[in-house]
C-alpha cells in the first residue's frame, strides 16, 4: 500500500469502529434489527464509504451471518446476546469489526463476551512478524477455555484485502496451520466464544449473497439485476440492497447464479439451540514495526 491506500484503509476502520460503537449503544430490548443495520450502512455513506459486506446481528445461538430481509420487523428482546458484525470499505480497502451486546437484566452474558474480548486482546498481544497462526490460535483457544467455554473452531480469523473481505491467512481459534504472518499482512481476527461444543453448521434461510463469477448462461438472468450485483464489485450483497428493483425478477436471478455456481449464498451460522455465543473482533495492519489496530 502506498501512503494515499494506507489513508483509505484507516478511514474505513475509523468509520467501522464509529458504526460499531453506535450500535452498541443503541441496541436495545424493542428495537427493530434492521433499524441498528441499515442505520450503520447510512452512516458508513455519509462519511463517504460503504458496507464491506451487509451488516449483520446475530442472536443468541446464531453465531454469524444473520442478516435482516427487506421486510424484517423482528426486534430484540430481553435476555438476548446480541453480536453485530460491521465492515466497511473505502475505495475498495476493507474494515472488518464485530461486538457483543448483553441483554439481559442480570448480566448473564458478561463472562462469556468477557472470553471473547480476552481471546482477542491475547491475539492481538501475540501477533508479530514471523509469529505462526498455530500460536495465535493456541492463545485464543486458552483464553476462553480458561472461563469454562468453548472456542467456535470452525469459525476463524482472516486476511483482508482490496474488494476481498476474506483471504489467507486464515486465523484459527485452536492451536493449527504454521502459515507465518508476514510484513503488511491485514488481518481480521474475531474469536467466537460458546457455552456449547464450540461447532457451527448452516441452517436457514441466506439473506446475503457474493457474485463469484460471471453467469455462464445469461438465459433467466435479469440485467438490471446482474449489473446491481456486479457493482459491488464482488463484495458481498443483502437482498434488501435490491428492493428497488421487481421482487420476481430478484429472486429469479439470485436463483438462477446460485443453480449455476455463479452466486455463492451465505446462510445463518448456528450453535446447538440453546447454546450462546458471543463474538469480538478487530482489523489490524502488522508490520515489523508493530500492531496497528485500526477499528480500536
Amino acid at each position: 500500500m502506498n501512503a494515499e491506500d494506507l489513508e483509505k484503509l484507516r478511514k474505513a476502520g475509523r468509520i467501522a469502529r464509529d458504526c460499531r460503537e453506535w450500535a452498541r449503544e443503541n441496541i436495545k430490548p424493542g428495537v427493530r434489527l434492521r433499524h441498528i443495520l441499515e442505520t450503520a450502512e447510512e452512516m458508513m455513506a455519509a462519511e463517504g464509504a460503504a458496507p464491506a459486506f451487509p451488516a449483520q446481528t446475530s442472536r443468541n445461538h446464531i453465531a454469524a451471518h444473520y442478516c435482516s430481509s427487506p421486510d424484517d420487523d423482528s426486534v430484540y428482546e430481553e435476555g438476548d446476546c446480541v453480536k453485530v458484525d460491521i465492515g466497511v470499505h473505502v475505495d475498495g480497502w476493507v474494515a472488518d469489526n464485530a461486538c457483543t451486546v448483553d441483554l439481559s437484566a442480570d448480566g448473564r452474558w458478561g463472562e462469556l463476551i468477557g472470553a471473547s474480548e480476552d481471546a482477542l486482546n491475547s491475539a492481538i498481544a501475540t501477533i508479530g512478524v514471523g509469529v505462526q497462526t498455530r500460536e495465535i490460535g493456541a492463545v485464543v483457544e486458552n483464553a476462553i477455555c480458561r472461563k469454562g467455554f468453548e472456542p467456535i473452531r470452525n469459525l476463524t480469523g482472516h486476511g483482508v484485502a482490496r474488494w476481498t473481505v476474506h483471504c489467507p491467512p486464515q486465523i484459527p481459534s485452536y492451536p493449527e496451520g504454521r502459515e507465518r504472518i508476514t510484513d503488511g499482512m491485514v488481518v481480521a481476527i474475531e474469536p467466537f466464544s460458546s457455552t456449547g461444543r464450540g461447532w457451527i453448521a448452516e441452517k436457514g434461510k441466506s439473506e446475503v449473497f457474493m457474485l463469484v463469477r460471471p453467469p455462464r448462461n445469461a438465459k433467466g438472468v435479469d440485467k438490471d439485476v446482474l449489473r446491481a450485483i456486479q457493482s459491488w464489485h464482488g463484495l458481498p450483497v443483502a437482498r434488501r440492497y435490491f428492493k428497488h428493483l421487481p421482487t420476481e425478477a430478484v429472486e429469479a436471478t439470485f436463483s438462477k447464479l446460485a443453480r449455476q455456481g455463479s452466486l455463492l449464498r451465505f446462510p445463518p451460522l448456528v450453535e446447538e439451540p440453546g447454546q450462546m455465543t458471543a463474538q469480538t473482533e478487530h482489523t489490524m495492519i502488522v508490520t515489523k514495526d508493530g500492531v496497528e489496530v485500526i477499528t480500536a
